[in-house]
Parts: C-alpha cells; structure tokens; sequence
C-alpha cells in the first residue's frame, strides 16, 4: 500500500475559517476513514497534510479515531457534500494561541 498524504476525493484550498482546509472534491459518506491524521513517536505527536490542514469546529463532520497507541486516523461522521469544508474538534491543540 502506498503512502498518499491526502485521500483523492479532498482537496486543500482557502477556508472561511481560517486560513486554508480540507475539502471534499465528491460526495463523501459518513463512516469512511480518511487515512492517517497524526501519529505519535515518544511525547511528541506529528501531523500528517491530512491532520495539518484540517480546522476546527464545535460541530465536526470527522473526529480523530485511535487506531493504535501511536496512530490516529480521520473519519467522518456525517454525509459530506463535495465543496464542503472537513472539520474536527481540536484535540491535540489549544484553539486561540
């Protein structure tokens, strides 16, 4: 399996939120994982372009699923529309620093 930094379906343009995001470029099913977000090597945690480039919502249409101690994965949680902009609750980060 090759590495692909982002899914072929989403794309990174400018946000209405805040600088640049993740779009869906097709209709995106709730339920379908989106590959690697972060992963995490001792204390530190690195973002993949998948996790560097999505913004953060109070009402998400993805959240981060632990898929091992070390590797996080973003998944939608609702029906996605292409155009539509891909957000999460930040997690990981403090939102306004």
């Amino acid at each position: 399996m090759t590495y692909r930094p982002l899914p072929s379906f989403v794309t990174i343009k400018d946000s209405d939120i805040q600088g640049l995001g993740l779009f869906a470029t097709e209709d995106i099913p709730a339920e379908t994982t989106l590959g690697l977000s972060h992963c995490k090597i001792q204390d530190a945690i690195f973002r993949t372009p998948l996790g560097a480039f999505y913004n953060h919502s109070d009402s998400p249409n993805c959240i981060k699923i632990e898929a091992s101690p070390n590797n996080f994965f973003l998944k939608t949680i609702k029906d996605i529309k292409a155009g539509e902009e891909l957000t999460c609750i930040y997690t990981f980060y403090s939102i306004g620093e």
